[in-house]
Order: structure tokens, then sequence, then C-alpha cells
């Protein structure tokens, strides 16, 4: 089973794989280890990872890239509207109110959602490890920002799925790196944790994570963020600065050209990284746009100073990271600098001015995640024994319910009740899973929403559930018991909901046993169980408390105690027996695909992967033919040339010149078997010329070979050799002719091919020669290999294993009853298996006999 982690970034994805000896980052086909998260739809296929970003210059409106930030918002999001300003590709409002983006792909216009463009980075990062691994991929663990809503972390699920991967867990970013920072801490303390913060500055946000550690396992104190803080936010404030002293200097409004804006971010990008090491550097663009060259030149002042707006807000992140892990800056023992654009000289002050301690680089930047989940999918995996490290990870949302009560009443014109309770609060362990209990008569609906969207600019609302249809037996209000389940990936959902049904039984109870408490299962409840209060507004309040208290322990509930029973003997007593029934769930999330949506996606992504095959394939073949017309020209001038005739090269050369500007005229865009016939057909002319050049070079080798096989032979039939005298003449006379005959026919085959000039096709082929020397070899050898003939034993020294006789018996028998054991064994055959044992069982369990 393959263990694998992937990071997949706003701009690049990293592979990392589990082995025995430990964590490896995957190299993709150009011997790199990031891959461009970019996909770029063409005319015939898509261009994947690096093959994406080498056409995107080229084709920027049907490039999509910074998907991350697309997955699982709304299309009205202002933050959104932001990062599609900066995007080349078109984005619109779906029917369901979520981005759909449009590309041109197989000639047509076509729409995808994120989250399918998503599935597509993940196809690609597993081929990459298919192909480092030689082996499928399926169960992996995915790193994911820990701002990710729950519609978000769905779209990442429903990706992979896409992709045909299958996530063991969704773990957050900043959990995989501390992950990947403590496991191989060898010094952790044992009872006082050692805090950690951890600071990851990536391409688009900031994330913030304070873990404890100690011996053997690692807590999550605080999740803290800026979704919009990271390393592009300073080269789009580059970025402006430039396109607005272009256009003052130039004349030129790069805005106005998508392919002028995607070569000026570039270069903003890499002057950012020269000025993290460099006090000043220049930036210089050849033919920008409207065929002017442009020229800009900035110092690392000036460019902190455009970037204030960016850098004022890295502290307060900070700040609340430390107040919801209850720590101040003495408690951190270091601080971890990780991500993309953490280079940045300015965060690195600012950092060490908070925490007034110099943050560490002990874990590669880029890499940690990556490395963080591959280890979290070998602990996940039964395949790989990994070093014991528990995680305790923490939610950073607070997560409530939301239901309603019943129907207006007819008599009184009662409102709707509304009631809700916060049932994972903020920091709740994961996974979790807790119990509500409500009493309904019929159908019911819950509401899943977050109790607190100030951070995350999200809709309340995730997801309703629909509990029933279920009927009461009496026609009442029921109790009703619903599990909600807080997932590994950060998912809610409400998992069960089960119909507890009280029925009286009678029962016999037996006095000696009323000293001890009954042994009443937990489905039971007593006969002095509080019946259900009429209010239901007050019951589901009290439910609701509870509910929130905490998750399902093993405790049953206060109705299903078990009860001391005080009673007399053999008297019958009502007790009361609880049914449990199933009750359906109709799950409804908001903005997420359906399944038979998803079921779709996955049937066009095999379809767009055979595409891309088939032509990569064809490519191939046009290679292919190109190749061979270029090699078999040069060769035939070279050393082919004593093996064609003048007028056969002549011709020759013709038709090759007559497929190359067919290749790059009619036959530019044509299928793999038009490139496959054609390839045939030039090998037809080909290969006799091929054929004769190699039988030129290999003949001589396997001619000596030959030679030395029959003077082998005949050597070894005259020879007066003892070895060899038990060999009757006739058979040597026979090995003799054999060599004659094969030396006769090389004579005639060689006398036949030394008449021929080089170019004519060989009539001693050295497959030919390999034959005769295989069947003179069949013939010869068992002759001249007989083994000698055994000398006959003599009677004075029979062997002990084999006695000469039946009356003889072997070495060491002592007892007559010893003789049986190879009685009925003819003279001079072997002693039956069990002999030995038998006479050895014998002469120890009888030892009188003499």
């Amino acid at each position: 089973m393959s263990v694998v982690g992937f990071d997949f970034g706003n701009e690049s994805g990293v592979v990392a794989v589990a082995r025995q000896r430990g964590i490896d980052v995957v190299l993709n086909d150009e011997s790199k280890r990031e891959t461009p998260a970019i996909v770029c739809f063409g005319e015939k296929q898509r261009f994947l990872g690096t093959a994406g970003a080498a056409s995107s210059m080229m084709n920027p409106n049907n490039t999509i890239s910074q998907i991350k930030r697309l997955i699982g918002r709304q299309f009205s999001d202002p933050e959104l509207q932001r990062d599609l300003k900066a995007l080349p590709f078109s984005v619109t409002e779906g029917p369901d109110g979520y981005p759909l983006i449009h590309a041109r792909y197989l000639g047509e216009m076509r729409t995808f959602t994120p989250t399918q463009v998503l599935g597509m980075v993940f196809s690609d990062l597993k081929t990459i490890a298919e192909k480092n691994l030689n082996a499928a991929v399926v169960d992996c663990c995915i790193g994911i920002p820990i701002y990710f809503t729950d519609l978000q972390r769905r779209a990442v699920m429903d990706a992979a799925t896409i992709a045909g991967l299958h996530p063991l867990h969704l773990i957050h970013e900043t959990t995989a790196t501390a992950l990947a920072y403590g496991i191989y801490k060898t010094d952790l303390p044992e009872n006082e944790p050692l805090n950690v913060a951890f600071v990851d500055v990536g391409h688009a946000s900031l994330q913030v994570c304070i873990a404890g550690f100690k011996k053997g396992q690692l807590q999550i104190l605080a999740h803290s963020f800026d979704r919009n803080l990271g390393g592009r936010d300073f080269d789009e404030a580059l970025f402006q600065h430039f396109a607005a002293k272009f256009k003052e200097e130039y004349k030129i409004d790069v805005f106005q050209n998508a392919r002028a804006c995607i070569r000026l971010r570039a270069a903003c990008e890499k002057l950012k990284k020269v000025l993290s090491a460099n006090p000043e550097a220049p930036l210089n663009i050849e033919c920008l746009m409207d065929e002017k060259d442009v020229r800009g030149f900035i110092k690392r002042d000036e460019f902190e100073q455009i970037s204030i707006p960016i850098l004022e807000r890295v502290k307060k992140p900070l700040e609340k990271a430390l107040a919801e892990a209850g720590l101040t800056t003495d408690n951190i023992h270091a601080v971890e600098v990780i991500g993309s654009s953490s280079r940045v000289p300015a965060i690195m002050r600012i950092l060490t001015e908070f925490f007034g301690k110099e943050p560490r680089r002990t874990m590669n930047a880029s890499e940690c995640v990556a490395k963080g989940s591959a280890l979290q999918c070998a602990i996940l995996s039964p395949t790989f024994k990994v070093r014991e490290f528990k995680v305790n990870e923490s939610f950073p949302f607070s997560i409530a319910l939301l239901w309603k009560g019943p129907a207006p009443d007819a008599q009184n014109g009662a409102s709707e009740n509304h009631q809700s309770t916060i049932v994972f609060p903020k920091g709740n362990p994961i996974p979790s899973v807790k119990a509500l209990t409500f009493y309904r008569s019929g159908t019911c609906t819950i509401d899943v929403q977050y109790a607190d969207v100030s951070e995350l600019q999200a809709p309340a609302k995730i997801s309703t559930y629909t509990i029933g249809p279920f009927q009461s037996t009496k026609g009442e209000r029921v109790k009703l018991k619903v599990k909600v389940r807080l997932s590994l990936h950060g998912i809610v959902s409400v998992e069960s909901a089960t119909l507890l049904e009280e029925e009286e039984v009678e029962v016999l109870v037996v006095k000696e046993t009323a000293k001890e408490p009954a042994k009443l299962e937990t489905d039971e409840a007593s006969a002095d169980a509080a019946p259900p209060t009429t209010s239901e507004t007050d019951v589901n309040m009290q439910d609701a408390k509870g509910a929130a208290s905490g998750a399902e322990n093993g405790v049953p509930e206060s109705g299903d105690k078990p009860v001391q029973m005080e009673t007399d003997a053999k008297v019958e007593a009502p007790k009361k027996k609880v049914k449990k029934t199933s009750v359906p769930v109709t799950e409804t999330v908001y903005g997420a695909m359906a399944a038979a949506d998803v079921q779709k996606a996955v049937e066009k992504e095999f379809e767009m992967a055979l595409q891309d095959r088939v032509m990569e394939e064809t490519k191939d073949k046009k290679n292919a033919v190109e190749s061979y017309v270029y090699d078999m020209r040069n060769k035939l001038s070279d050393k082919y040339q004593e093996f064609v005739t003048d007028s056969e090269r002549e011709q020759f050369i013709a038709k090759l010149q007559e497929v190359e500007d067919w290749l790059y005229e009619d036959g530019e865009d044509e299928t793999k078997g038009v490139y496959i016939a054609k390839l045939e057909e030039l090998k037809k002319q080909g290969d006799p010329i091929e054929q004769r050049y190699k039988e030129s070079t290999e003949r001589g080798p396997v001619i000596d070979q030959f030679i030395y096989c029959i003077n082998s032979y005949r050597e070894a039939a005259m020879s007066s050799d003892p070895k060899f005298d038990h060999i009757d003449l006739a058979e040597k006379q026979k090995v003799l002719n054999e060599c004659v005959e094969a030396e006769a026919w090389f004579r005639e085959k060689k006398q036949q091919q030394d008449a021929l000039p080089r170019y004519a096709n060989a009539v001693l082929l050295s497959a030919d020669v390999r034959k005769k020397a295989e069947a003179l070899d069949r013939v010869c050898r068992p002759i001249m290999t007989k083994p000698k003939p055994a000398k006959p034993a003599t009677p004075e020294t029979p062997s002990p294993q084999s006695p000469q006789g039946g009356e003889q018996h072997p070495q060491g028998a002592e007892s007559p009853n010893a003789g049986n054991a190879t009685e009925g064994a003819s003279a001079g055959s072997e002693v039956p298996p069990g002999a030995e044992p038998m006479e050895t069982e014998k002469s120890e369990t009888a030892p009188s006999a003499s």
C-alpha cells in the first residue's frame, strides 16, 4: 500500500511519500520538487503542472491557476471578486451562486467548476507519485489551510474523489508542520509542555499555530490566520507600483493586455526574491507591450514603504493566537517560520520584535507540509510502523445546531419555536461525536451552522438535515436521539437518528437478587423514570444544554441508569423496556456537489485523461516519424553508404524528403494511426538496408563461435584421452560426421556470401549460423558428455545404507527384530526411508534382545 502526502498550494504542489527509511519528496518529470498547480486547456488536450505553466504565456485566457482561492466560495464573496480581477481567465456566476470557470477546450467553450479543476491538479500530483512509487496511489493525506470552511473541505474531498484518491485525513497545514517538527524530537519533556509557535507565510495567506509538545504527543493549543496576507500581496504591491510607473514613463497600460500583466507579475515576484537578499534590485522586461522594452529600479526601503499596509496586519494573528492559547511570549520556547514568503526581511523583523527571540528555519519552508501529511498517512496506514506519537487536533470554529418546534397551534396561534445550541465549540477536539435528545411526534429538521461568521466571511448555514418520516406507536411525542459527528476532516454531519420508545413488560423479580443492582441493559429505563414534559420548548432547551456539555463517552442518560430494585420475592413488577428504531436522515449541504454530479465529474475526468493520453501517444508517434527521417538520412550518407546502391539511396532520400515536407504541412495534425502507417511505409525501404548493415557487423563474431564449436567437438571425438574411452566408436564417428556436414554447409554459404557485394541481401545470416550451431550442439553434447558407467560395488564392503542381500542388516542392528525393518527388500535395493528409525526405536525399546 502506498503512503503519500499532498500539499496543494495556491501556486504549486508538493508530493511526499513514506518509505521504510523515512519521508522523501518526489521529483516530477522535470526533476523539480515543486509542481505548478496549473491546468492549461488546449485545442487538443490539457496541459497539467509544468507543461501547463510552459503554455500559460501563449494561452493565458485558458490557463487556470490560483484554484485554491476559488473552491467552496460564493461568486458574490468580496474576497473572491478581488481575486478575480487579477486572473486572466473568465469566471462567471453559476445557477447555484458559485463560480463557473470558462475555457476553450477541444475547439469549443466549456465550463468547469473549481472542484473539477482541483481534481485535475490532484490527478497530476497523483501521477507524479505513481511514477515514483511504480504503484497505484489511492490512500493519502492532504494538507489544507486551517481557515477552510466546511464547504471547502467537502470540495477538497470531492476533488480527491474525481482524481481517484481516498484521503484518510484532511490535515491542517500547520498541524502537519508541527507533526513533522515534533515526531523526530527525542528530548521532549514528559510533564510540562514545550510550546512552539509555527508561523506559515504562504503565497496567499498567513497562518499561526501554537502547539504544546510532550513526549510522544502533540497538542494544538490555538489557531489564528489572515486569509489575505501572503507573498502575492507583496507581489501585487510591486505590480501596482511598476504598472503606474510604466504608464507614466512609457505610456503603456498593462491592464489592457493579459499577457503583459502575467509577464509583469512574474517579474515582480522575482524582484521580491532578489530584494530579500539584496538592498536594491533592477527590473528589465523586453517587449512588454506595444513592442516597448521597459526598465525599473527599486530599493528595499522603498519596497517596505509601499508594503506598510500589508506589514501592519502581521501582528494581529500573532496576538490572537497567544490570547486563545492563554500564553505570553515568555511561554513560547521557539518560533518556527515556514512558507514560501517567509523570506521577506520585514516579516522576520516583525516576528523577532513580537516574540522577543529570533525565529528559526530548521524546517524546509516549502516541503514540511507535504512531509507532515505523509507522516500522518503512515500513522493511519496499517502497512507502516511509526514511532508512537499522538496528535491532538482542535477545530478552529464554533458549530451550532438550530431546530424548530411544531407548527403553530390552531387554537392559540403560537408562533414557531426556534432553538439553537453550540455543539462543537471553538477548540473542540477532532474527531468528536455528540448526542442530542429531542421529543418529537413527526418529521423534523435540524440546521447546522457557524456560531460566528465574522472571521469566515461565509454564509452561516452549512447544511440542513431532515429526520424522518417516523411514526410513534402511541401517536404521542417520542424520544429521538440524534448523533452529530465532527469527522477527522473537520466536516460536520448528522450521523444517525434513533427513535426510543418505552414499552411496559411484566417480569419476575426474585428476592435473592434484590440486594444487587438489576442487570438492566442501557437501553432500558426504570418505572420511576420521569415522563416527558409537556412543554417541548423546555425539554429542547434542557436537551440543548446537555448536548453542548460533552461527547458521547459511554455514560447512559439519566433515564437509562440501572436502578436498585427493592421488591418482595416473586411478585410481578412492571418495567419499561426501550425499543430502538433507526430513523432515516436526509442531508442537504448548501453549495456542495451532489453525489450524482461527482460521479459525472469522475467520468468526465476519465475521458479527458484518456484524450490527453491519446494525444501524448500521437505526439510520440509523430516524433518517431520525424526522428526516423533525420536519422536515416544521415546514416545513408555515412555508415549505410556501402550497403545501398546509388539509385536506391537517391530514391530513398527523395522519399524521406517527401515525408518531411508532409510532416510540416498536411501531416502537421494527423491521428496516431496515420503516423504509424507512415513510419511503416518508410521502414519497408529502410529495414533491408539496416538488415544488411546489421548482418555485416554481427556475422563475424557468430561465425567465430560456430567454427570454435565445430573444432571443439571434432577434437574431442578424435582425442585419445582416457576420459572419452567409454564412448563407443560409432557414436564418436557420428559426432565427426555432424562436424563435417556443418563445416561443408558453412563453406558453401561462405563462398556464396563472399561473392556478393555489400549492398546485396545476405545469404549467410547470423540467425542461420546460430541455428546450425544449436543443432550441432544438440546432437554432439549428449554423446561427448556421456558419464562413465558406475563401478559395481564389491561384496566385501557393502554399503551400510544399501544392503546387498535380504539376509544382511544395516550396520549397528543388534536385535533379530530389527531385521523386520528391511524384510522383503530385494538384493541391491535401497533401504526404505523408515528402516533406520524403526531399528533405532526397537533397539531402544527392547534392550534385552541380544
